[in-house]
């Protein structure tokens, strides 16, 4: 970032980030789906359990390689497809676990630092600074981080820490030139709670939609028997508003699934090639998960 080079040119700043950066390092681990990755995960306990986003998993069983090395078979435990959140197990004890921390507890402008695999350069460190510790989008019960941080394709799933090193979320997008990350907080509740909500029925990622000025999101797959496959959803569709109301933010299809019931109907639009296009949804339950013993 621009004036970085004064934090390296201190010994003592530059070994405390080496530091923080190596420790980091060791709780972010690459996702691969056979030979190709697929962004990043956090070892978020010592027993081997691994959280990422939604859309990374999305290919199936992954390959999860830590950072010695290793490559271990990962067991989708479930996601949530809405806040694009997965729990993900592999057979291993004694992991370096990373340490939570709140956003809200951080002001802007204090230094952060991304860590992941970005086109699969393995534990690469990205250095900014916090636009905002919360973000809140009108309409949406989700709540976003965001930085000034540089991102690229493999960071997804990967932290987003503070200059400690504790982890302030899970690197999601890039929008208008800033990072958003889902807050730790929200991480943990995922991880406390079942998931019972209504479901369209598809793994999707949240796009910028530059023409139209908007959050959108893209369908990367469609499960069999849903209501978005009954209603001809299909991978490579963007979805842009539910029952009329445009997407104002990145927590906006959480919070509509989240007011809503298996059984309901939303009428959720959709642009798919040039045409924009409206289809009825019948929500179900998820489908139910084996979950480890």
């Amino acid at each position: 970032m621009p004036g970085s080079s004064s934090f390296t040119t201190h010994p003592e700043i530059r070994d405390e980030l080496s530091a923080v950066a190596e420790g980091l390092r060791q709780v972010t681990v690459e996702i691969r789906n056979g030979s190709r990755s697929h962004g990043s995960g956090v070892i978020w306990s010592a027993d081997g359990l691994i959280v990422t986003n939604a859309h990374v998993v999305a290919g199936g069983e992954p390959t999860v390689e830590l950072w010695n090395g290793r490559a271990l078979p990962g067991h989708v435990l479930r996601h949530d497809r809405a806040r694009d959140l997965a729990a993900v197990r592999v057979a291993a004890r004694g992991l370096p676990a990373a340490v939570a921390a709140d956003p809200q507890d951080l002001k802007p402008g204090a230094l952060v630092l991304a860590m992941g695999h970005p086109f699969g350069v393995k534990g690469a460190l990205s250095l900014g600074v916090l636009h905002s510790g919360l973000s809140r989008g009108r309409g949406s019960r989700g709540r976003w981080v965001r930085a000034d941080v540089r991102l690229a394709p493999g960071n997804s799933g990967g932290p987003l820490a503070d200059a400690r090193g504790r982890i302030l979320g899970l690197n999601t997008l890039i929008a208008d030139g800033l990072a958003y990350a889902i807050p730790s907080p929200a991480v943990a509740r995922f991880l406390a709670t079942d998931d019972e909500r209504a479901v369209l029925g598809v793994v999707v990622r949240p796009v910028l939609l530059r023409r139209h000025d908007a959050i959108g999101f893209l369908v990367l797959e469609v499960a069999a028997g849903s209501g978005a496959s009954d209603a001809g959803l299909t991978t490579g569709d963007v979805l842009t508003a539910i029952d009329g109301v445009p997407f104002g933010d990145l927590g906006a299809l959480g919070a509509a699934l989240d007011a809503a019931q298996p059984g309901d109907r939303l009428q959720v639009e959709f642009i798919r090639g040039f045409e924009r296009l409206t289809r009825e949804i019948a929500l179900r339950s998820p489908p139910a998960r084996p979950r480890a013993a």
